[in-house]
């Protein structure tokens, strides 16, 4: 599987698609309205998605534009400039949101960590106080994996968008028990977990997002691509 091919894969986790595939929502229950347009770039080439109200004469500058930028394999995968995409967009509608960051896919050979606990029905409450917004994911077949302190969870990784193939992961670690590795062991703990049921499991995050990368690094998860997305 080329990186291309991840970046559709992981544009199809993120949200839904209508039957022309131009984008629809996010990919979670009432989620919101999809950006009008996503740039996913990678080392082979980059791909644009629309939503559905973008009409023809903005797709096709918005893609000539895309195109007409060195590749991801001429200048690497840093932040892409969205000014020009923005500017375009702005003509139809104001810009309401601006989201840009790196996406990873797992190594083959990551090691199962102990001491991590399935989240489900019937231990749901370890969910409280630290991390109770996350009790709504303790459906099984979410696979949330938890790490516990003092018979409390503490760090948390879920399935929060699915597809047939894929699931991006959400990760959150409590104020007051980070920088303690908590949130690597519980990533890599779910990783595991979504591939033993044949998906395969990817990571996303903002460039702003330091924390996040460093989990990222310490995973020794692969940057597949770089997202740009404007609504």
């Amino acid at each position: 599987m080329n990186d291309r091919e991840l970046m559709r894969i992981h544009v199809e986790a993120l949200f839904t698609h209508d039957a022309a595939g131009r984008l629809l929502r996010v990919n979670e229950p009432d989620g919101a309205d999809a950006p009008r347009f996503f740039l996913g770039r990678t080392a082979e080439g980059s791909d644009c998605w629309f939503r559905g109200d973008v009409d023809d004469d903005l797709m096709r500058e918005l893609a000539e534009g895309a195109k007409a930028r060195r590749t991801g394999a001429d200048q690497g995968l840093a932040p892409e400039d969205p000014a020009r995409y923005e500017a375009i967009l702005a003509r139809a509608a104001p810009i309401l949101r601006t989201e840009t960051g790196p996406a990873y896919c797992f190594p083959p050979g990551i090691a199962e960590p102990g001491g991590v606990i399935h989240v489900t029905g019937q231990n749901a409450e370890i969910l409280r106080p630290h991390l109770e917004p996350w009790l709504d994911s303790a459906a099984p077949d979410l696979l949330t994996m938890a790490v516990v302190e003092d018979g409390r969870a503490v760090a948390v990784c879920s399935s929060v968008r699915i597809t047939g193939v894929a699931r991006e992961a959400g990760v959150e670690t409590a104020p007051g028990f980070r920088r303690r590795g908590h949130a690597v062991r519980v990533v890599a703990a779910w990783a595991v977990a979504v591939r033993r049921i044949g998906s395969i499991p990817l990571y996303s995050t903002s460039w702003g997002n330091t924390a996040s990368q460093a989990v990222a690094r310490k995973l020794g998860l692969r940057m597949f691509g770089a997202d740009l997305h404007i609504t």
